[in-house]
C-alpha cells in the first residue's frame, strides 16, 4: 500500500501499528474498532476504512491512474492481476504473524515454514517472469512490461522477506534483478520497513 501511494504521488500519513508489541497492536480496541478484520494495512479515506492490501492498490489505481499500475489491455491486466494474486496469496500468508505465531523469536519451525513458502513463491515467480509471452519482464526490470506493475509492488517485500529468512536467491537471478532495479525508485527504496518511523 504505501509503495502504491508514493507511486502516484498521492500525500498520506502513517500511523504505525506494531504486530508484536503490547501482544500485537493490531489486536487493540480501538484498532478493532476501525478495521474487525485486525489486519494490517489498512487505508483510512475520509469517513471509511478498507482493508488487504491489493483492493487497497485498487484506489489509488481507480482515483489516479497515471502513473498507471495496471497495463492498457485486459489480457495484460488479468496477467498482471494473477501475479499479484500469486505473490500475495501463495508467498505472503507464510510469512504472516497469524501463521507464524506472535512470538518475536523465531524458531527454527518457523524459519522453515517460511523459507518453504519462499522457495515455492520465489520459483513460481521466477518461472512466470522469464516465460516472456509479449510484454512480459521485457528488460529484466519489472515482472511485466517495461514499467512498474502492481505485481513488482506485491514482489518487493516478498524479495525482503526472503532475505529476512535468509533464503538463497542464487537459483533467482531474474528477480534479485528486478528488486535490484526497484530499489533504485525512491517510492521502493522510501517504503521500505527499515526506513519507517516505527522501525526498530
Amino acid at each position: 500500500m504505501r509503495i502504491a501511494l508514493s507511486w502516484k504521488g498521492i500525500p498520506h500519513g502513517t500511523v504505525p501499528v506494531h504486530l508484536v508489541r503490547d501482544g500485537g497492536q493490531h489486536h487493540s480496541e480501538s484498532y478493532h474498532e476501525m478495521n474487525p478484520q485486525e489486519l494490517v494495512p489498512a487505508l483510512a479515506d475520509d469517513d471509511r476504512v478498507f482493508s488487504q492490501s491489493l483492493a487497497i492498490i485498487e484506489i489509488p489505481e481507480e482515483t489516479h491512474p497515471d502513473p498507471p499500475l495496471l497495463p492498457p489491455d485486459f489480457h495484460g491486466r488479468a496477467i498482471v492481476r494473477s501475479m499479484a494474486l500469486g505473490i500475495a496469496c501463495d508467498i505472503h500468508p507464510l510469512q504472516n504473524s497469524r501463521v507464524l505465531g506472535t512470538s518475536a523469536a523465531r524458531s527454527p519451525r518457523r524459519t522453515v515454514r517460511s523459507r518453504n513458502g519462499c522457495v515455492t513463491g520465489s520459483g513460481s515467480a521466477s518461472a512466470r517472469s522469464r516465460s516472456s509471452p509479449a510484454g512480459m519482464a521485457t528488460a529484466s526490470h519489472y515482472l511485466y512490461g517495461d514499467d512498474v506493475s502492481m505485481a513488482d509492488l506485491c514482489l518487493a517485500p516478498q524479495m525482503y522477506n526472503a532475505r529476512r529468512y535468509h533464503l538463497d536467491l542464487k537459483p533467482y537471478p531474474a528477480l534479485v534483478a528486478i528488486d535490484a532495479h526497484l530499489m533504485t525508485l525512491p517510492a521502493f527504496a522510501s517504503t521500505r520497513p527499515e526506513a519507517q518511523p516505527d522501525a526498530e
